[in-house]
């Protein structure tokens, strides 16, 4: 008979450096989700313009950006100590109210050192290594005592991945029109499609050309030296 494998337990870990360093006083903020989820979403996005043009009907949805990815968990905090299954590591926290706390402590109360919520890493097993912010959170009370104290709560809470939308900012400013870039013009270069190549959208060429005092537009001299700067977005 072979051994079964360990359980692993969901686990919110807290940080208070958003590099995620650890530190002695970190390492007391740690949830362990006591009965892990059934199940788990993660949704992508991305925002697209879909604005027309006046007179037109159909519409050419152009790329803006790539929202950074989102996680929804769904877990229970109980307290009546007849689920299943069902551990909690402290055995001074078992009423809902402190096992809640623990959790709100941990992902989000605010940190006065940081003046924000502390920054998140959701492990679950090998496969779940999630770096993120809680973005919201839903506490629905569904059981409670005679006197009114909640006995059972299910929580719902969204993570917004965070160490993605930092990388991403940074691979977007790569090619920011926010930006100056330097080109040296080859053979049959235009000007039109090397602004298009940079601020991905050509309309701008006019501004690149009176930048660089330029009275050829299309068949670009070989060798010139270019450079592109930051548009006005409201010239075209």
């Amino acid at each position: 008979m072979t051994d079964r494998p360990a359980l692993e337990k969901l686990t919110i870990h807290s940080y208070s450096d958003r590099n995620y360093a650890q530190n002695s006083e970190d390492v007391s903020r740690r949830f362990i989700v006591p009965i892990n989820p059934e199940t788990y979403t993660k949704n992508y996005k991305i925002e697209v313009d879909q604005r027309r043009g006046h007179g037109n009907h159909g519409t050419d949805p152009r790329f803006k950006s790539t929202v950074p990815e989102q996680m929804r968990i769904e877990f229970v905090l109980d307290g009546t100590q007849t689920m299943e299954g069902y551990k909690y590591t402290s055995d001074d926290k078992k009423d809902v109210k402190d096992q809640l706390d623990a959790f709100l402590a941990s992902v989000y109360d605010f940190e006065g050192e940081i003046h924000r919520p502390r920054f998140l890493k959701l492990f679950w097993g090998k496969y779940l290594q999630f770096p993120c912010i809680l973005s919201n959170l839903d506490i629905n009370y569904t059981l409670f005592k005679p006197d009114g104290t909640p006995l059972r709560v299910k929580i719902n809470a969204t993570f917004l991945n965070y160490l993605a939308q930092q990388a991403r900012t940074a691979r977007e400013r790569q090619s920011s029109p926010d930006l100056t870039h330097y080109r040296k013009g080859t053979a049959g270069d235009r000007l039109d499609l090397m602004t298009y190549k940079i601020y991905n959208d050509s309309k701008y060429y006019l501004q690149v050309a009176k930048a660089n005092r330029l009275s050829r537009l299309r068949n670009l001299q070989p060798g010139t030296d270019l450079y592109f700067p930051p548009f006005d977005k409201n010239e075209t």
